[in-house]
């Protein structure tokens, strides 16, 4: 979010500000905030300086984090997109989590005179985001017969040239309902699509519902789910799996009405530990 009233990379959702800003004490918690980022090819500083960075320097100038430390908050997973196979209206570049530890304390940071100091850079650098106020949801069992197996013991494990990867799901359902309960249709996909991802290393970092998106561009989102690979061999041997690719037609397609869906090579990842550790 930015000092200037309207931002040049996103529209505020003020309700959902609104929400964050006056959640009761004794009803507040943490909040994981998970942004979704395009950058500018040069930065492009709304002071009109000249600029010969790119936007993703212009963001790394930004970094926040003694804002975020100030607040009690800190990045719980952070990564470059390294391909994205679904949604094409825009291609993400990186995608991050902040695990904030109440709702009122993404608001605090905004005010803090550092943070109002050092967003000029994030608004030179970026072209689009979407922030998303999430909350983790139950993950699914696996399958009968099918268990996690060794990353050592899959077909594609994780080498030197291709490590593991995050595959990221952001997804809205028809069912507007859907963002804690997935649709029936969702269900029978996974169940499925999981029969051939385990045999290949699947780990489940989290899944999340979205409460609301403070800053996006309109669309509202139902859940986002960071699933790992031991490598992009590994997923793309899900992807290609003929029973997964039946199930994705009967039942996925069936059920999403949105997505985007990107393999991240993630620099920082411990989503799960900030979900078990309070």
């Amino acid at each position: 979010m930015s000092e200037h009233a309207v931002p040049r990379y996103g529209t505020i959702d003020t309700d959902y500000g609104m929400q964050l800003a006056t959640t009761a004490p004794d009803q507040d918690g943490p909040v994981w905030m998970v942004n979704l980022m395009k950058y500018r090819d040069v930065a492009e500083y709304a002071d009109g300086r000249e600029s010969s960075i790119s936007g993703s320097e212009a963001d790394d100038l930004y970094s926040p984090l003694d804002s975020l430390t100030a607040v009690g908050a800190s990045p719980v997973f952070f990564g470059d997109v390294d391909q994205q196979l679904l949604g094409d209206d825009t291609v993400w570049d990186r995608i991050a989590v902040v695990k904030y530890p109440t709702r009122k304390s993404f608001i605090d940071m905004q005010a803090l005179p550092k943070f109002k100091e050092s967003h000029k850079h994030k608004d030179a650098g970026m072209a689009s985001t979407i922030v998303m106020g999430t909350q983790p949801i139950a993950q699914p069992k696996a399958p009968p017969g099918h268990t996690q197996v060794d990353w050592a013991d899959v077909p594609h494990p994780p080498t030197n040239d291709d490590g593991p990867v995050v595959v990221v799901h952001v997804l809205r359902f028809h069912d507007a309902e859907a963002a804690h309960t997935t649709p029936t249709n969702m269900e029978q996909y996974q169940t499925e699509a999981a029969k051939a991802a385990i045999g290949h290393g699947l780990r489940l970092n989290g899944w999340f519902a979205v409460e609301g998106t403070i800053i996006g561009d309109g669309r509202a989102w139902h859940q986002v789910r960071f699933n790992e690979f031991p490598s992009k061999a590994a997923f793309m041997a899900v992807v290609i799996d003929p029973n997964r690719l039946a199930a994705q037609k009967d039942h996925r397609e069936v059920a999403i009405a949105d997505t985007y869906t990107m393999i991240v090579r993630a620099k920082v990842n411990v989503l799960t530990d900030s979900i078990t550790t309070p």
